[in-house]
């Protein structure tokens, strides 16, 4: 491992984060290492400690909900906005929804996360947050409940004044405004989108700023249990929220799966304790819930009768003090009795493991030494990767529809349906080329303004040519720019709930690039210079092996469609597998 780097432990002042951060400060040597929490007093509280016990080491600070927007941060003069502030605001949901299901780029420039990683520029991040915790007990399905229920009343009808109408009815007061806002609490509580989105903005973070490697401090949901589970978080079981955490957490797993096989990333582990994590702290204290205290009521006597009433206001009992308890402290998991801890960590039921040993695990794989806990690295190893059975086997199916598009006198180039979109757009072109002038020297022979002119000539000339490519959604743009060839519908550009968009200059460029067949002279001069580029890469070819064999090669001078696309994502658009 590089020496004198520098670390950012999101959740650092946690349980676990907090004997990562020793462990880091410990047996490695660091630069500076940057504790990142949600609470201010907590992140200055464990940089006190952290500074008596590692004097030698540079300690900084942040406070603050990476999940949010910067402009939501402390800052002079104000307080950090909670999120169940930002809910209560018309605005803020606005703004939330923005970032969640807006554009990539705006919600990027505005995130938090992406702002921290770019000020602190860290070489390893250690993520110890409990995302699958913090995304899925937002509890969509009470939302869910809240949502149609008020759905449900704004349908309902209401005797309107007398002297109106017979049969007319209306909303009750306030009705619209609630079921709006239920809505939005409903689409705002979606634990998928919010996993991807953050999924991207923490990768491209790290990649901009040059992090080496990104390991996640992740969790099973369950404790290692099964669906049988016997614990949740206060909810009665089955619990769909505990579920619905175990997916987001394997959900999770699955993108940093992802993320690891990307590349110009970080190199990317997780560690997955199945097991509880205890513990941080015994001792008698104040218990609350929900972030209130819980009180000592006198109790009384209710006769039962047709209706149970679960909430009733606390000002009809007798209150005591707060209720005090000797208790563990759990972390994330919360503070048991006594009797809580003993039945959780008993023999065959969560059991459990220590905070200290994560981070040891975590320490491992940071200075590159094998923990055998890392989870990306054991998924690695046990999918199932191309075959050479597959490979022989791709030359037979290759011959086969070639021999088929030569008996039925017909072309099998793309339908569309396979994306990006510029998939389409590429065979059809290359497709053209091919027919034009069947190699790649034959295409460098002309100008762009002989090759678009040519190809115009040759689309004119083969309806049936012509006829598909517009009824798959590809419209054929003239050589001059100013004539659309088109089919009933058209695939760019994307518009949901929009029939009509705008045509400027721009748009039309923009939308050319991205799904149209282009047969303007200076597309044509783009593929004349990739077709230079695989000639040059096919001159190296001689004297260097199977060396010789890389993305970068176009083995041959035919015109393959499918082999030149492939070599057009390989090289242009950063598409390729590393593993």
């Amino acid at each position: 491992m590089p020496n004198a780097e520098s670390f950012l432990v999101l959740g650092g002042a946690g349980m676990i984060g907090a004997q990562v951060v020793r462990q880091i400060a410990r047996n490695l040597s660091p630069r500076r290492v940057t504790v990142a929490s949600l609470y201010r007093a907590e992140v200055e509280a464990a940089l006190a400690q952290f500074r008596a016990e590692y004097p030698e080491v540079e300690f900084a600070g942040f406070w603050g909900d990476i999940f949010g927007r910067t402009e939501w941060a402390e800052g002079a003069g104000r307080a950090a906005t909670p999120r169940g502030a930002l809910l209560e605001s018309a605005e803020r949901r606005a703004d939330l929804y923005a970032d969640l299901f807006g554009g990539l780029e705006a919600a990027y420039q505005r995130s938090q996360l992406a702002a921290l990683i770019h000020e602190d520029r860290p070489d390893v991040v250690v993520d110890s947050i409990n995302t699958a915790t913090a995304i899925s007990y937002q509890d969509v399905y009470a939302a869910s409940v809240v949502a149609k229920n008020s759905f449900e009343a704004l349908a309902a009808p209401t005797e309107l004044p007398t002297g109106e109408d017979v049969g007319r009815w209306q909303a009750g007061p306030g009705a619209v405004a609630e079921a709006q806002r239920a809505l939005e609490l409903l689409l705002l509580a979606q634990s998928v989108p919010q996993l991807v989105r953050h999924v991207l903005l923490i990768h491209r973070a790290m990649t901009e700023a040059g992090t080496r490697l990104y390991l996640k401090v992740g969790t099973t949901g369950t404790g290692g249990m099964g669906l049988n589970i016997p614990y949740t978080h206060s909810e009665d079981k089955p619990s769909a929220k505990l579920m619905t955490k175990t997916a987001i957490a394997f959900a999770h797993t699955g993108l940093l799966f992802l993320m690891a096989r990307t590349p110009g990333g970080p190199v990317v582990k997780e560690v997955k304790p199945g097991a509880m994590v205890g513990y941080a702290d015994i001792t008698r204290r104040a218990v609350r819930e929900h972030g209130r205290p819980v009180y000592v009521f006198d109790s009384r006597a209710e006769a039962l009768g047709a209706a149970l009433v679960l909430r009733e206001p606390e000002a009809g009992y007798q209150r005591g003090e707060p209720l005090q308890m000797v208790v563990v402290d759990t972390g994330e998991n919360g503070v048991f009795t006594k009797g809580e801890f003993e039945a959780i960590t008993h023999q065959r039921q969560m059991e459990f493991i220590t905070p200290e040993e994560i981070a040891r695990a975590v320490v491992l794989e940071v200075r590159g030494s094998t923990s055998g806990f890392d989870v990306i690295g054991a998924i690695d190893s046990a999918v199932m990767n191309p075959t050479y059975r597959a490979g022989y086997l791709r030359g037979f199916a290759l011959a086969e529809i070639t021999r088929l598009e030569q008996e039925t006198q017909t072309d099998s180039v793309a339908l569309g349906q396979l994306g990006p979109p510029e998939l389409g757009k590429l065979l059809w072109e290359a497709h053209l080329l091919k027919r034009h002038a069947g190699t790649l020297s034959a295409v460098l022979e002309q100008t762009p303004e002989a090759l678009a002119g040519a190809l115009y000539d040759l689309v004119r000339g083969d309806a049936a040519l012509r006829h598909t490519m517009t009824s798959v959604g590809l419209p054929i743009l003239t050589p001059d720019g100013g004539t659309l060839l088109r089919g009933p519908f058209i695939r760019i550009p994307e518009a949901p709930g929009s029939n009509s968009l705008p045509l400027t200059p721009a748009a039309r460029d923009a939308w050319a690039a991205k799904g149209w067949v282009d047969l303007r002279p200076a597309n044509l001069a783009k593929w004349r210079q990739r077709f230079e580029k695989m000639q040059r890469e096919a001159q190296r070819v001689r004297g260097r092996g199977s060396a010789a064999v890389t993305r970068e090669a176009y083995l041959g001078d035919a015109i393959e469609i499918g082999a030149v696309v492939g070599w057009i994502f390989n090289n242009e658009e950063g598409g390729y597998r590393i593993k």
